[in-house]
């Protein structure tokens, strides 16, 4: 994706997210616009609405009450879809964040995207492929917050090699058929590519990839790591801009 900043409207399904990681939300958000419109939609004489009621106004969100009047259906599915496109029309924003781990929300990313506008989601790793495939960008919301690892002292010694492994469990493999491809693709003549135009080619190959899936910070980390690769500090106008060449 182009480096370009635009206005976003952040629609947050209030049944489908969660409160404690709005913060980490938003700042996801920044990184390729401006949060320009924020509302969250939901029931909210249910009780499983009270953990947002304590930060829309921090966060300057806009809560939209949608009542549930049939047990099992979700009204807050339509209602945020129909104001989505009532946004869509209105042409001022350059892109959507839906927030939801919810797969109606699928036809609605299609929607947009057809339109030429970005869209991006953030939902939990559980979200259906069909929905994470039809946004430009999915971040899981896994990847938003590190857990601290606590090792208690007096056991440390005992217990490291079994932490590793547990952790080496929960950490998938890293795709390289999906690193390789989208390294061909920035290639230039030199054989040598932008770190970030290889980010670029990794999200449109795959909108849910994520260095942070695999336990390193950055794209920059996960190359350093594969041994077929190598990182070169690339310094221009005093930035660095790294290279990925193969070795």
């Amino acid at each position: 994706m182009e480096n370009t900043k635009f206005n976003i409207a952040v629609l947050i399904d209030g049944d489908n997210a969660q409160p404690k990681l709005i913060k980490e939300i938003l700042e996801e958000v920044s990184i390729y616009g401006k949060a320009t419109i924020r509302r969250i939609y939901g029931d909210w004489t249910q009780q499983h609405m009270n953990g947002w009621k304590e930060i829309i106004n921090q966060y300057s969100i806009s809560p939209i009450q949608k009542f549930a009047y049939t047990t099992g259906k979700n009204s807050t599915d339509s209602s945020l879809i129909i104001e989505a496109m009532d946004i869509l029309h209105s042409k001022n924003t350059e892109g959507f964040c839906i927030v939801s781990s919810d797969s109606d929300y699928t036809g609605l990313a299609k929607r947009i995207r057809e339109e030429g506008l970005f869209v991006m989601g953030i939902g939990q790793k559980k979200t259906p492929s069909a929905f994470v495939q039809s946004c430009e960008i999915f971040t899981f919301t896994e990847n938003l917050i590190v857990e601290p690892k606590a090792i208690p002292v007096a056991k440390k010694k005992a217990n490291t090699k079994e932490v590793a492994a547990k952790e080496a469990d929960t950490i998938p493999k890293i795709n390289l058929s999906i690193i390789d491809k989208a390294f061909e693709i920035s290639a230039n003549e030199d054989d040598e590519a932008y770190i970030a135009n290889i980010g670029t080619n990794l999200r449109k190959i795959s909108p849910s990839f994520d260095s942070r899936t695999y336990g390193y910070r950055n794209l920059t980390k996960l190359f350093e790591s594969i041994d077929k690769y190598q990182v070169v500090k690339n310094i221009v106008n005093g930035l660095n801009h790294p290279l990925v060449r193969l070795k």
